[in-house]
């Protein structure tokens, strides 16, 4: 049994926050109160002055496994989540084979048995991301694919993306959009060659297919400003469309390509001050619902190549939570219990699990951390280091992960 004693317990879901007791036995929290007797049998976690909360979930992260395990597999991927305070993932299915199929999934699955939080898979919507087919919707949620994206490509035929919404309408499941039309980009990753019209007009364009079909959309890492705003008048329509944005898109700026060069490009790319404002004032107001990291591990020789000869996207789960803090919390934009709510409970909400909540008799999936710690990016767990982060100072440190009641992780040193 594992009692973690006087740490703050914030649960959006309940907007409990307080100074609490918990007690955990095997997998389930068994009690929660004011005071908690220890006994020599408990393993004695000390959370004073440190935040508790429901152990965090990505909705989007890419572990390439398999196909490429020399950059991240499922395990180190897990590893490098179980450092970040997740406790559930959702991984994306662009791996090689790509998971538009039952044995490619149970392959995930099964290897995921072994890692030390909860890894999710979906599956494509089109056969071999080609945008053309749709996959056996009934047969991949039957395997257990977590819900659908062709993520990395957008589906550029609407009318394959309405019938894919109908199905999944049909079925209670989620699609995820990457959200970019290839026309209107001359290279990919950087602002002034991927325009946000390109982002702009894609959004536009599925949330009003999601609208109308009423299917269940999450629109994937939001960069633009306009395509917030226009997010926030659909939404007013209708309560099935969902929203993420990147810790990188609430930090950084595209001048970060000057001095960080192949480490500030993704795609969408970074854009400038005044779309990042918007991304802050959507995450305040709501319209952006969650926090993803779209943690996208890439070898160093791959990151060391020309500028539009290197792969987009950045490692980010064992970033995100000091970003959050350093960057929302700290200036005083988002709250404790606002970004954690954006770290769990939307998130669990979008994939209708049972997670993201401090309840008694529930899955002890938690994390611990310190608001107040200061400390410098310098190492990973995961396989990859592809962070524009590298050095900088980030406020907000996790001390513990616990997951299905194991702890996943603890930071063995103080500073």
């Amino acid at each position: 049994m594992i009692l973690i004693k006087g740490g703050r317990v914030i649960d959006p879901l309940s907007k409990k926050d307080e100074v609490l007791d918990i007690l955990i036995d095997r997998e389930n929290i068994v009690s929660i109160e004011k005071e908690i007797e220890i006994k020599p049998e408990y393993e004695f976690i000390d959370a004073k002055g440190m935040v508790v909360a429901p152990g965090f979930i990505d909705v989007h992260v890419h572990f390439r496994d398999p196909g490429f395990p020399e950059k991240e597999d499922i395990l180190s991927g897990a590893k490098s989540a179980a450092r970040g305070g997740y406790t559930t993932v959702v991984a994306m299915a662009n791996t090689k084979p790509i998971v538009d199929n039952v044995e490619t999934l149970k392959y995930i699955l099964d290897k995921a048995k072994d890692a030390d939080i909860e890894v999710l898979q979906v599956a494509t919507i089109t056969k071999g991301l080609k945008g053309e087919e749709l996959t056996d919707f009934e047969g991949l949620l039957k395997a257990g694919a977590a819900g659908f994206s062709d993520d990395g490509i957008p589906i550029m035929n609407a009318g394959i993306l309405k019938e894919a919404m109908i199905q999944a309408k049909k079925l209670n499941t989620v699609i995820s959009l990457h959200e970019e039309d290839p026309n209107l980009i001359d290279k990919n990753g950087v602002n002034k060659y991927s325009p946000s019209v390109a982002e702009d007009t894609m959004i536009a364009r599925d949330s009003m297919i999601a609208l109308h079909t009423g299917a269940k959309l999450n629109v994937q890492h939001l960069s633009s400003g306009e395509s917030i705003e226009f997010l926030r008048w659909i939404k007013t329509k209708c309560d099935n469309i969902y929203a993420e944005v990147t810790p990188h898109h609430f930090s950084l700026t595209e001048d970060i390509l000057e001095s960080k060069g192949t480490l500030g490009k993704m795609n969408p790319p970074l854009r400038t001050k005044d779309d990042l404002d918007e991304i802050i004032k959507g995450l305040k107001d709501g319209t952006i619902d969650m926090i993803a990291t779209d943690h996208a591990p890439h070898t160093k020789a791959e990151k060391e190549k020309e500028l539009f000869s290197a792969p987009s996207g950045i490692i980010g789960l064992e970033t995100a939570l000091g970003l959050a803090i350093t960057n929302l919390y700290s200036p005083g934009h988002l709250s404790l219990m606002e970004i954690i709510e954006k770290l769990t409970v939307n998130p669990a909400k979008l994939y209708n699990i049972d997670r993201g909540v401090i309840r008694e008799h529930h899955r002890a999936d938690l994390v611990i951390f310190d608001v107040d710690e200061k400390w410098i990016v310098n190492d990973f767990a995961s396989k990859s280091n592809n962070s524009p982060f590298i050095g900088e100072e980030l406020k907000g440190k996790v001390k513990y992960t616990i997951s299905n009641g194991n702890i996943a992780y603890r930071d063995f040193f103080n500073k």
